[in-house]
């Protein structure tokens, strides 16, 4: 789950599930229930095992899935528009710090025809040509989508056609080279909180490429009889829910889950869920994990995160998207995405652009002024009292967490679900 590639009718699908912070990256997969308010987020913070396994892939990928965008997309499709749509990004898209370093290293890594993200809840396309490392190389570019909310109103929705086997079954089958990568790699598995690099070639490592040879590959389709399907084998862990009966408080348990054992040991692969049950019934360095935690809870807004690898870091950059789903710095479990309001008629959506009509911008990755600010000025010029409309529409939103009554007394909290706020407007419009 946190990275992994698949086939489906002879298209090659990866993916990689998080978002970046720094202060996150290096540390382990130590997370597990039940949560505290700094590991309810870090959990899914993106981590360097993830990126350099998916580093080691040389095979041609299709389609390839991120949840943040890789940083500098944005240089290669309608920069101007996006930043109409999308103002706060001003600041990160001039520094090129929005998005997440790493996944952009695995874009040029990997080259895949297609990327799909998602996080900024904004359409967006883009054409990203490669450079070819030699001339034997033939060129290859990726076409980059990024899609809106699904609510009323959104560009949410676009329907690609993408070349693959006819003839193959409706079953998603395991990728021979992924495999042998994990069997690679399955003695990096970290699941503590201390920080580690990754192998590389500097001196410091006796091995550094974990890439798989034609010999592992052969004898991992050798281990499944050539036989690729992935079993249907999924099992509940949990009782469903029943609103007839609700439990309330009901803390969450650290369940090892049977579908993931079956594979770690079809493979001879760490299940890190064990791991971390096995560390947690030994008890031991009980009392230094506790200790860590504090520190982390004390990080947790990045503001004294640990040296990143990368040159610019934008986990602790005050720009927020206010259409980011995010988990509330209190730890809230409730939905506390920012209500939508429908499109002003002085400002439509304007989110056609499609993998057709993109423009192909140049490899340079240096953020061009006018790009970035003529938008804007247009913007202003065209509707001068609509800035003050939208300021006043926004101050009208109801807030969707009351922590108190009026006299300011602490109450039980109360949410306003959002879609149904929406849907039920759209029916007294009617």
């Amino acid at each position: 789950g946190y990275a992994g590639v698949v086939r489906f009718r002879g298209v090659r699908i990866g993916g990689i599930s998080g978002i970046f912070k720094s202060h996150d990256y290096r540390k382990g997969h130590f997370e597990c229930p039940p949560y505290n308010q700094q590991t309810i987020r870090s959990a899914y913070h993106v981590r360097n095992i993830e990126v350099f396994k998916l580093k080691q892939l040389k095979r041609p990928m299709d389609i390839f899935m991120s949840h943040d965008w890789p940083r500098s997309i944005y240089h290669y499709g309608n920069k101007k528009q996006l930043l109409k749509m999308k103002s706060f990004f001003r600041q990160e898209v001039e520094s090129n710090t929005l998005g997440n370093p790493a996944a952009s290293e695995l874009l040029q890594h990997l080259k895949p025809t297609y990327w799909f993200s998602a996080h900024l809840h904004v359409k967006f396309a883009a054409f990203m040509q490669h450079e070819t490392s030699s001339k034997e190389e033939l060129p290859k570019a990726t076409k980059f989508l990024a899609l809106d909310k699904c609510l009323p109103h959104r560009d949410f929705l676009q329907i690609i056609e993408v070349e693959h086997d006819p003839n193959a079954g409706d079953s998603l089958e395991y990728d021979a080279e992924w495999i042998a990568v994990l069997k690679a790699t399955n003695n990096l598995v970290n699941v503590t909180q201390n920080s580690w690099n990754m192998p590389e070639k500097n001196g410091l490592h006796a091995k550094w490429d974990y890439s798989a040879t034609d010999e592992a590959i052969k004898e991992v389709l050798e281990e499944l009889n050539h036989n690729l399907t992935i079993p249907c084998n999924f099992t509940l862990t949990a009782a469903c829910y029943d609103p007839c009966k609700p439990q309330k408080n009901m803390q969450p348990v650290h369940t090892i889950n049977p579908q993931t054992t079956e594979f770690c040991a079809q493979f001879g692969l760490t299940d890190i869920n064990d791991r971390i049950q096995q560390a947690k019934e030994e008890g031991s360095g009980r009392g230094e994990c506790e200790e860590e935690e504090e520190e982390e809870e004390m990080d947790s807004t990045g503001s004294a995160e640990e040296p990143s690898e990368y040159t610019t870091d934008n986990s602790g950059l005050s720009s927020i998207n206010p259409d980011e789903i995010m988990l509330d710095e209190e730890g809230g479990d409730e939905d506390l995405s920012t209500c939508s309001v429908d499109p002003s008629p002085d400002h439509p959506p304007e989110f056609s652009t499609s993998f057709s009509d993109i423009r192909i911008m140049p490899d340079s990755m240096a953020v061009s002024s006018d790009d970035a600010t003529d938008s804007n000025n247009e913007d202003l010029e065209k509707s001068g009292g609509s800035k003050q409309g939208e300021e006043k529409s926004s101050t009208e939103r109801p807030l969707k967490r009351i922590g108190g009554d009026e006299n300011g007394n602490s109450g039980v909290k109360k949410i306003k679900r959002r879609n149904q706020a929406i849907y039920a407007a759209e029916e007294e419009d009617k």
